[in-house]
């Protein structure tokens, strides 16, 4: 019998992989619900060409996005031992009074704003934009980068990385595991363990040490043990999920990615949703409207959730999430796993899922090492298979075009992962309609931990 790998446990394929009928959307409703047109999905080439918006279908969608079962439509869940439920609820409810704490808000506030540095620009790219209009006939839309490159240590994952490390020490806590594939995440919570006075230990696969090796050392150099593994970034986070098993009492499992068993995607989506709120209000000052259409890279999700969260009810904006598409979809080498997966359980919930007939995980590939994932969150898969987020991919070279396109127009050098978001452009421009509309990219991540990998394929000696 073909078995797929949970954190922590084995569960039988019959039972993850069975093809089951689609939940109507409707069915999951916990509260209010209404209707809204969104834009059809478009996911069936290397590199769709996006639908013109007023191709539209409608849906039925839950204004309570997740219920308390940590359920985003058929996704997500809690699939873990018994041993970890206790441990997962006391985690939830701890995660619930800190939402309500004033204190602990007031406190996280402060140090978002004085230690990571938000909020981060709403930078108008200029030169981008008019590259595109030029390519375009002169129209095009206005282009503008929502800078969390900027933050401390280069990348989102402060924003969450700090407010869970400030929980770990809240409940008493001494020590934090975690798991990293670009090595941005290891970073902040390494960053953040430090300012805090709590132990760090940083699983991360080998070869992701190799190609991301300055972030190794800073690592280290932060006080942080990191821990070598066979494989990927999802060997990393199994092998960071046991090391917290084997020590429940004394440390705190801090994930950086909106997967795993309830309420770990759900937090990790809250503490990254500043990204969409501070695009909100920057967009209001700006040019007292909302944006056209968010574009964000999709890994496993934190940093296009942080952005889309706060526009999932304004039917109005597009939200665009682009995946890897490695060497291309025929090729089998990507990790594009909402263009070509199937739903499973794997790392403790239901999404969609690389996998083969017999359930086995398929190994990504891609540039960025931290969009290297054969899973991605539960609620990107609720928000695609719903229709309400448009998933498109780049292919590893569109992602080397687009880095030295940035660099070359705006002096910016942005994370590989980054790049992704910003090689749809080609293809995402076209669809807009005639009249001035206004993109917004998350520019998750700086790039200078890439640059290694840039000077090795792009640029000569």
């Amino acid at each position: 019998m073909a078995t797929c790998k949970l954190q922590g446990t084995i569960v039988s394929s019959q039972l993850i992989n069975k093809k089951v009928p689609k939940e109507r959307v409707s069915d999951v409703v916990t509260r209010d619900k209404f209707k809204f047109k969104v834009p059809q999905l478009t996911t069936t080439s290397p590199l769709p060409i996006l639908p013109l918006i007023e191709k539209t279908k409608e849906i039925i969608v839950e204004t309570e996005s997740t219920n308390s079962a940590g359920k985003f439509g058929r996704f997500g869940g809690k699939f873990v031992p018994e041993t970890l439920v206790i441990c997962m609820n006391q985690l939830e409810a701890e995660f619930k009074n800190v939402l309500r704490d004033q204190v602990f808000q007031a406190e996280l506030a402060t140090a978002l704003r004085d230690y990571v540095g938000r909020e981060t620009p709403l930078y108008h790219a200029q030169r981008l934009s008019e590259y595109y209009k030029n390519k375009n006939g002169g129209i095009g839309p206005d282009i503008y980068l929502k800078r969390e490159d900027l933050n401390h240590t280069g990348s989102h994952k402060m924003n969450n990385a700090l407010a869970q490390a400030m929980i770990a020490k809240r409940i008493g806590l001494k020590s934090v595991v975690t798991a990293t594939g670009s090595g941005q995440h290891g970073l902040a919570t390494a960053s953040a363990c430090a300012k805090l006075g709590l132990e760090c230990t940083v699983f991360m696969a080998s070869k992701d040490m190799d190609r991301q090796s300055s972030n190794v050392r800073l690592m280290k150099l932060l006080g942080a043990k990191v821990e070598a593994v066979n494989g990927s970034f999802k060997d990393a986070s199994s092998d960071a999920f046991r090391c917290w098993i084997g020590d429940l009492e004394n440390s705190y499992h801090l994930t950086g990615s909106a997967v795993g068993p309830h309420p770990c995607p759900t937090m990790v989506r809250e503490f990254q949703s500043v990204i969409g709120k501070e695009t909100r209000k920057q967009a209001l000052e700006k040019w007292d409207g909302k944006p056209d259409v968010v574009v964000a890279c999709v890994g496993t999700g934190s940093n296009a959730l942080g952005m889309f969260h706060e526009f999932i009810y304004d039917t109005d904006v597009r939200l665009v999430g682009v995946e890897a598409a490695g060497l291309g979809l025929e090729s089998g080498r990507h990790s594009s796993t909402l263009a070509k997966g199937e739903v499973g359980v794997y790392h403790g919930a239901i999404s969609y899922l690389l996998q083969d007939d017999d359930g086995q995980i398929i190994q990504p590939h891609s540039i960025a090492a931290g969009m290297e994932y054969p899973g991605v969150g539960p609620e990107l898969s609720f928000l695609k298979e719903s229709g309400r987020v448009e998933i498109c991919v780049a292919t590893d070279d569109e992602a080397l075009d687009a880095y030295e396109r940035l660099c070359k127009l705006e002096g910016i050098y942005p994370s590989l992962e980054a790049t992704h978001a910003f090689a749809i452009l080609d293809k995402l421009i076209p669809s807009l309609p005639k009249d001035k509309s206004k993109v917004v990219v998350n520019c998750s991540g700086r790039g200078d931990k890439d640059a290694p990998i840039v000077f090795n394929r792009r640029v000569p000696a």
